[in-house]
């Protein structure tokens, strides 16, 4: 029986990368099983993100739009995740829309499966500009002094996981919560399931504006510590 793997990437705004990103991604499914879906969830952007996903099904098959009302990032995925356990995916791997991961590196994480309940990509040599590297070393300082985890890297947009495990804690995450990767990342190790850091390349943005500016960043970060607090 051939393994389903959905890949889901979440998706704002992304008119300039959504073509790239999707045809590159859907080579991947395409190599995996005919049962393999990728999912691009059009978090309620204004703009023709979602027009191009729908162009693009004609030619590729396996590629899947889905549109909601906009509610962040962190929602968007935990209804991507909820759609593929739904679907029956074996496996779920997520990445984000603006092109900064690598889809010639998912083979290493594909090649692992069978040895770990999630495979999690921590960005090394990141070029992603200075006030995200803070942004990362401040979020492990904040899980190491509330949950007194030593996380690599708990929100990388790069991560596969078994239908088990994500099926597991899903709903341990709260509703719309903002950091829904950081929540699971430590669920898995507060728990002790075998989760795998494996390093990955991070680009810059590869084409249009990075919505999260650094107030909005502060903002985000201060909710989200109240949020893992509680």
């Amino acid at each position: 029986m051939n393994e389903k793997l959905y890949i889901v990437i979440p998706a704002y705004n992304e008119e300039e990368n959504i073509e790239n990103v999707a045809r590159e991604w859907h080579e991947i499914v395409e190599q995996i099983s005919k049962e393999s879906e990728l999912v691009v969830v059009d978090d309620g952007s204004k703009d023709h993100t979602y027009q191009i996903l729908y162009d693009l099904q004609k030619e590729l098959p396996q590629l899947h739009p889905l549109k909601k009302a906009n509610e962040g990032h962190g929602a968007t995925l935990l209804y991507a995740y909820q759609y593929a356990l739904e679907q029956g995916a074996d496996y779920i791997f997520q990445t984000d829309s603006d092109g900064q991961t690598l889809p010639e590196e998912f083979g290493e994480f594909w090649k692992r499966r069978k040895k770990y309940d999630a495979l999690i990509g921590y960005r090394n040599n990141r070029e992603d500009g200075f006030s995200r590297i803070v942004v990362t070393k401040t979020l492990k300082l904040v899980l190491k002094i509330i949950f007194g985890l030593n996380v690599t890297d708990a929100n990388t947009p790069y991560r596969l996981m078994s239908r088990r495990i994500l099926k597991k804690y899903i709903h341990k995450v709260p509703e719309k919560f903002n950091l829904s990767n950081v929540m699971l990342t430590v669920l898995f190790l507060e728990n002790k399931e075998k989760v795998k850091f494996i390093p990955i390349t991070f680009r810059q943005r590869q084409g249009g504006v990075n919505s999260i500016h650094l107030p909005k960043i502060i903002k985000i970060g201060w909710q989200a510590l109240k949020d893992l607090r509680r």
